[in-house]
């Protein structure tokens, strides 16, 4: 049989030949229609046909159940009948028509297109829903950032009316309580003093007046009221800010609402808002201007607006007339703000009604532990204000939350992060040479950079409502377990009745004591509820993203402030990935391996059969933990990282329990943490190989643990020391008073951070706590002698060690000496083409004065600081280094399909993606270091200051970096 493309059909002998000559069919018999086809094929037969005495036999034909039924299908010789039984078929226009069953193949094509369509048909519904979803997600996120400041004006716009209504204050929480009698006070003050400005002439109208009319009266009243009392909760002192902080504060937050306000009435017509009382034209306003939002939304013209917003902005401020408004609104705060103690029933006396700020001048130290102190003026607020503060804090404005949509992609300098909120790549802090450098980049240099951040920001997070339901439980039961703070102050002691001098320095001393504790334990009360008001707030959404940007030194940070992955345990117990992941066995592996991690307690340092082990022979607590956190055995509160460890017993008790533990859905992110990460990337510029060895670079049987190390070498030290006479050498006493002191936890701080430059006093400090923490010796002298000492044995002992690390740290120093006795900052690009200036120079007192007081402005003067520009070099340029490792691991796991989240040292994946995270990120290691980084740095000195000479790079070993793919904890 010959294959061809048409299906010609012989002549039979038994046939008569028609009378009129008939072409041979150019189509195949079997001819397939390009679209769907229906069950039953029709085929024109002649009437008068003389059937042959066999039947034809059609050749066997494949199913669809074969493999190469698509090769069967566009052969054209499987659809031949045998020649010895082909006939010329004629069909007249009159023929009837017989029907002819299809063959199997057939209803196999056809159900596989009607599949294909029909899949084709739900993808493109698929895409349709997640378009609106998304649609609608992001005009919820647009109002959340433009109108914010509005719906809190509404609110006690509308409470005031209720009140006037039924006569009778509303039943609202404490700080909401208080803004209410505040809010129409302060909000008639600062329409007065508006009022008053534009009626006067230019020359005498205040330095702040054109700035104060740029806001409806009331908005300002509600970002004078909640920025004061979100200082005052934040506030370090008892009760009080400093002015020249609370101004500044102000101002800034009252230029960037002016900002977003100038947007709305600019890009839609939107008319400023008119003070009025009727509830109808607030609706009727309130609906012009959503069906506005909602209209450019539609028309796709976010990045237009926004365009048109940046070029018909307002120049920025500055410093000083954020001060002078600040100030102003302040003032009018402390005239207008009262606050009234709870009525006595009994007593005739009348009301107690005091303000509820105060300006006073307080001689402050201007740090801890320092003597300098100066005189600053002060806002301090009535005790009766803080009393109930830790309690209300979830009802304040909290500004840059989590996205409901993936963030904007960065772009430029201030082009990127959220949407309308002013959203900056790197965190400056106002220096100018850093904002210069950062602009003055070309945007292709920095596409590495935006491509990290655009990852770390796409990561879909979610409210795991397990774990935050046991965090709500203990926290209305008083706190003080699984990390969290006493919710309860501890007692004031009593002032005792004797005159005894000692008693009364005794009972002073204690009662500054608790004073203390209480100040400490507000402020981590209200840091609690900020943290937790925002969980509530986003426990319901399907998921949002965490913006982010930039330190000056290249390490990413998430915009919001309060709950995210970089906060404390309890933020990330309640926070997982919002995309789950089946386990597999390599998940269900990594799942034990983490759990046992946040336990803690040395089983960490394990090898990970040891962790594996430690988990299997615990999976009866693990259960307990996740069934019955509350009132069962608490297992999980033993854990270094409770929560954290809560939300790993329930994934893993979750998966155990289940028919198929590997097919479990995880959302839990899993860590893999570098071994003192400073220091190995140290040993990966050195090529050292004792300490590559000494920090993981290298593989081993369990890892190295650095911190015991270094405690081994320090007891080796005094060991010797106190074996020495005391009369010649006062340290032996000291050593035989502490050489059973020593421990991982005694040195472990002052290793960590004397890859960053720790000095000695530091390294003091951080033993000396330690030692208190053990309590042996209750001597304050002894104790700081004790201090000194084991802070020096301490330092010695990781110069020998780490010695290879010292001389690159002197040599980066050194460097950096050079640069600033020039009167210049040390500047780098990083391995990514990230610009650094280090922002070190002194600074110059600037005074204004405002209606409340001088202010004494801090500005960034010409001068270096020459001492902090060495000595912070070493840590800031090891930063920049682990920052940009980060970075390029994040793009390195999107392109393979990866979730990721990082926390500068701690990389974070679902856990069936561990392996693959594992490898990637120790490629990236590999790639950053064979790069020239010392030679890189060292020939960008000599080009931008060609004059100047610097010291020669020091020797390095021949460690090789290849080994790092080997180590299994390098990172784990």
């Amino acid at each position: 049989m010959a294959a061809t493309g048409s299906l010609p059909l012989t002549q039979h002998p038994t046939y008569s030949k028609p009378p009129t000559s008939q072409k041979p069919h150019k189509k195949p018999l079997f001819s397939l229609p390009k679209q769907t086809f229906p069950l039953i094929f029709s085929f024109p037969f002649h009437r008068s046909l003389n059937y042959p005495t066999k039947p034809p036999r059609f050749l066997p034909l494949c199913d669809s159940l074969q493999e190469n039924i698509v090769q069967n299908i566009e052969n054209p010789k499987n659809f031949l009948l045998p020649n010895a039984h082909s006939r010329q078929i004629l069909s007249p226009e009159s023929a009837p028509r017989i029907f002819i069953q299809d063959p199997p193949w057939i209803s196999a094509l056809f159900w596989k297109g009607l599949y294909k369509m029909t899949n084709q048909t739900v993808k493109i519904e698929h895409k349709e829903i997640e378009k609106r979803k998304y649609n609608l997600l992001r005009r919820r996120q647009v109002k959340e950032e433009t109108e914010a400041w509005e719906k809190m004006v509404e609110e006690y716009r509308e409470l005031e009316r209720e009140m006037c209504e039924k006569k009778l204050a509303p039943n609202l929480p404490y700080v909401k309580g208080l803004f209410l009698g505040w809010f129409e006070p302060l909000r008639e003050a600062i329409a007065k003093e508006q009022k008053v400005q534009k009626g006067k002439s230019k020359k005498l109208r205040a330095a702040y007046a054109p700035h104060i009319e740029l806001l409806p009266a009331d908005k300002l009243a509600v970002i004078v009221m909640h920025k004061m009392m979100g200082l005052i909760m934040g506030a370090e002192e008892d009760g009080y800010v400093q002015v020249v902080q609370a101004a500044v504060h102000i101002g800034v937050a009252i230029e960037q609402e002016v900002r977003i306000h100038s947007f709305l009435e600019k890009t839609k017509n939107y008319q400023r808002k008119q003070i009025v009382d009727e509830v109808q034209g607030v609706s009727k306003e309130k609906e012009i201007l959503r069906k506005r939002v909602n209209s450019l939304i539609r028309r796709r013209r976010l990045t237009e607006v926004q365009k048109l917003v940046k070029n018909e902005e307002i120049k920025p401020w500055g410093r000083d007339a954020q001060a002078k408004l600040g100030s102003r609104l302040l003032e009018l705060l402390t005239e207008t703000a009262y606050v009234q103690p709870p009525i006595d029933q009994s007593g005739d006396s009348p009301p107690d009604i005091r303000p509820a700020f105060r300006h006073k001048f307080k001689t402050i130290s201007r740090g801890p532990g320092q003597k300098i102190k100066k005189r600053y003026g002060v806002i301090e607020c009535d005790p009766l204000i803080r009393s109930g503060l830790d309690k209300s804090a979830k009802h304040m404005m909290i500004p840059y939350v989590p996205m409901l949509v993936p963030p904007k992609k960065w772009k430029g300098y201030d082009k990127g992060g959220y949407l309308f909120l002013p959203s900056y790549v790197m965190r400056t802090h106002g220096s100018r040479k850093q904002q210069e450098a950062l602009k003055g980049v070309n945007v292709k240099n920095m596409r590495k950079v935006f491509e990290a951040l655009d990852t770390l920001g796409s990561t879909k997070w979610r409210v795991n409502n397990k774990v935050l339901a046991v965090v709500e439980s203990i926290w209305a039961s008083g706190g003080n377990i699984a990390g969290l703070v006493d919710r309860n102050d501890i007692p004031i002691p009593e002032k005792p009745y004797s005159e005894d001098s000692t008693e009364i320095q005794e009972w002073k001393w204690s009662l500054r004591k608790a004073n203390k504790v209480n100040r400490e334990r507000h402020s981590q009360r209200c840091d609690t509820e900020l943290k937790l008001s925002v969980a509530r707030k986003m426990e319901n959404e399907e998921g949002f993203y965490y913006p982010h940007n930039l330190d000056f030194r290249g390490r990413a940070y998430p915009m919001h402030p309060h709950l995210n992955h970089l906060s404390s345990d309890l933020c990330r117990g309640v926070l997982e990935f919002a995309e789950g992941r089946p386990l597999g066995r390599s998940g269900l592996h990594w799942l034990k391996i983490h759990l046992a991690n946040l336990y803690s307690g040395g089983v960490e340092k394990l090898s990970h059969d040891g962790r594996l082990a430690f988990v299997d022979n615990h999976l009866d607590e693990i259960f307990d933990s996740a069934e019955n956190p509350i009132n069962g055995n608490r297992w999980w509160l033993a854990a270094e990282d409770p929560f954290q460890c809560l939300a790993a017993c329930m994934n893993l008790s979750e998966a155990l329990k289940s028919t198929s533990p590997l097919s479990t859905i995880s959302y839990l992110p899993i860590h893999q943490d570098g071994s003192c990460n400073g220091l190995q990337h140290y040993a990966a510029l050195g090529r050292d190989n004792l300490e590559a060895a000494a920090v993981n670079l290298v593989a081993g049987e369990k890892p190295a643990d650095v911190y015991s190390e270094i405690a081994v070498r320090v007891h080796n030290i005094m060991k010797r020391d106190s074996n020495k006479d005391p009369a010649t050498n006062p340290n032996a006493l000291l050593a035989k008073l502490l050489i059973d002191q020593v421990d991982r936890k005694l040195v472990k701080q002052t290793v960590m951070t004397s890859v960053y430059g720790v000095t000695f006093v530091g390294a003091r400090e951080q033993i000396k706590r330690r030692l208190e923490e053990k309590g042996h010796i209750s001597d304050d002298r002894l104790l700081f002698s004790a201090a000194c000492y084991t802070a020096k044995v301490t330092l010695a002992a990781l110069g020998e060690l780490f010695q290879a690390a010292r001389n690159i740290m002197g040599w980066l120093g050194d460097c950096a000496k050079v640069i600033a006795s020039e009167n210049q900052p040390v500047r780098w690009t990083t391995p990514l083409g990230l610009p650094v200036v280090q922002p070190y120079y002194k600074s110059e007192r600037h005074l204004i004065r405002t209606t409340l007081q001088v202010l004494a402005l801090q500005r960034e003067g010409n001068s270096v600081e020459v001492r902090k520009q060495r000595t912070a070099f070493p840590p800031n340029f090891v930063h920049s280094l682990d920052g940009s490792h980060m970075m390029m691991t994040a793009v390195a796991c999107r392109d393979a399909g990866l979730y990721f989240a990082g926390v500068h040292d701690s990389f974070w994946t679902h856990a069936c993606d561990v392996e693959k995270m594992n490898q990637i990120l120790r490629e990236k290691f590999v790639e950053l270091y064979s790069m020239p980084v010392l030679e890189n740095l060292l020939e960008s000195f000599e080009t931008s200051y060609p004059s100047l000479v610097f010291p020669p790079l020091p020797e390095r070993g021949n460690f090789d970096l290849l080994e790092v793919l080997k180590s299994p904890y390098f990172f784990n």
